[in-house]
């Protein structure tokens, strides 16, 4: 594929999305930096994957019917593990990948407190990480290393009597009033069918607009989903160095999957196939019904941290949770997820709202699913309808109200770096 060689167009398709939700408000967590938070979380974050069971060890005291009950202004305690670390040199192309992602984690406004744990021996150690994570203002972090706490025992000990001196603390945050303008909304798609491009997607872009038209900012992502169609969004940026971050993003994967045997006109997979998709330019035209028609204002590399308002675009694979995991990194404090098939996800600390593309699919799964949308083909809803609802679903799940995934408690397991390069 060489994209330098096809046509593409650069914002002769600018669109100004509706104002109608301008003024709107949820309700937040203000940190001293002035960011919002949809949640308060407490944060265990690991430098290597050697202190990710002891981190679980960790977190897990502090799960469980009426643990934290004296805590009502705390989400939780989550670890954030990894299968990497060690032997993973910072400088590396890995390294560049990880540190960003974790960092992106120890700065997010869902967390009111972290606590950065290692072995010891690593070669991203937690001193390194620590220091190079600025974290802001407000913040209570706390550090440890297995192999200086005196193991594994000892070091779940300190931990725990370190949160519980926290926990307080972080209680003190309370929710107050923040305008829609604060909210960064992350959109992904996962076990799509024929029913993503004309329900769930293009109603999640309704609402994307509706978010983006208030000063808010919502996050589009997948590249390789997107190939193919990329050039309805190339229309649509806001310059010409936009469109083409886009396009050399694009080119980068098409090195990438070559040099792994595989292209990026693949077909769907056989989940996608079952659900009616017969060829991945059709899952592609679907995708970017995502993000709506608001003109693209940046395109960032995996977990860069997301400062521009408007509709944005992330570079992250098309596996959902690493995908995810790299949007809520730059900074998502909410996510959308539509599903044909009936992807199960969660997330934290950023809490996933999934969109059901079909009624069949919602019946029968309707426990792990927020909002049908296949009601607009159904002829019960329309699609403006439904996108307005995600809307307003968005603005009560930022204020607290609590999605399928995070009453099952999901999304600790989900956080999945991406991994590439060398590992020595």
């Amino acid at each position: 594929m060489d994209n330098t060689a096809r046509e593409h167009e650069f914002g002769t398709a600018r669109v100004t999305p509706p104002d109608t939700m301008r003024g709107r408000t949820f309700l937040g967590y203000r940190r001293p930096d002035g960011r919002v938070g949809t949640r308060n979380f407490i944060g265990v974050i690991t430098s290597v994957n050697c202190s990710a069971s002891t981190a679980r060890m960790i977190a897990d005291q502090f799960r469980g019917i009426g643990v934290l009950d004296a805590y009502p202004h705390v989400d939780g305690v989550m670890a954030i593990t990894h299968g990497s670390g060690c032997g993973l040199v910072p400088a590396s192309e890995g390294g560049q990948m990880l540190l960003p992602t974790l960092r992106g984690y120890a700065h997010h406004p869902n967390f009111g407190g972290l606590l950065v744990l290692g072995l010891g021996c690593e070669m991203i150690s937690v001193a390194s990480l620590a220091e190079g994570l600025e974290l802001p203002e407000g913040l209570h972090v706390e550090t440890l290393t297995i192999q200086d706490t005196g193991g594994i025992r000892a070091t779940v000990r300190e931990a725990v009597e370190r949160i519980q001196r926290m926990l307080p603390v972080v209680d003190l945050a309370r929710r107050t009033p923040a305008d829609v303008s604060e909210l960064v909304l992350g959109m992904n798609c996962g076990g799509s069918d024929g029913y993503s491009g004309i329900t769930a997607n293009p109603a999640l872009g309704l609402a994307s607009d509706l978010l983006v038209g208030a000063g808010g900012t919502s996050v589009l992502a997948e590249t390789p989903e997107v190939f193919g169609a990329e050039h309805l969004l190339t229309r649509r940026a806001v310059t010409p160095e936009v469109g083409r971050r886009l396009l050399d993003r694009l080119e980068w994967w098409d090195r990438y999957v070559t040099a792994g045997g595989g292209t990026l006109d693949n077909n769907p997979s056989p989940g996608n196939k079952a659900g009616g998709l017969t060829t991945i330019l059709e899952k592609s035209l679907g995708a970017v019904a995502k993000g709506g028609s608001a003109e693209l204002s940046a395109v960032y590399e995996y977990a860069e941290p997301i400062t521009e308002h408007g509709f944005v675009f992330m570079d992250t694979p098309g596996y959902d949770p690493v995908s995810v995991t790299g949007i809520v990194a730059g900074g998502a404090t909410v996510v959308c997820f539509t599903t044909g098939r009936g992807s199960v996800l969660g997330s934290k600390p950023a809490p996933t709202i999934k969109l059901a593309t079909n009624s069949e699919m919602y019946r029968r799964m309707h426990e792990d699913m927020d909002l049908n949308c296949g009601r607009i083909v159904d002829g019960t809803a329309t699609l403006e309808e439904v996108g307005r609802e995600i809307f307003e679903k968005i603005l009560a799940v930022a204020s607290g109200e609590k999605s399928v995934s995070e009453q099952l408690d999901l999304g600790q397991d989900e956080f999945q770096p991406w991994q590439v390069g060398a590992v020595t």
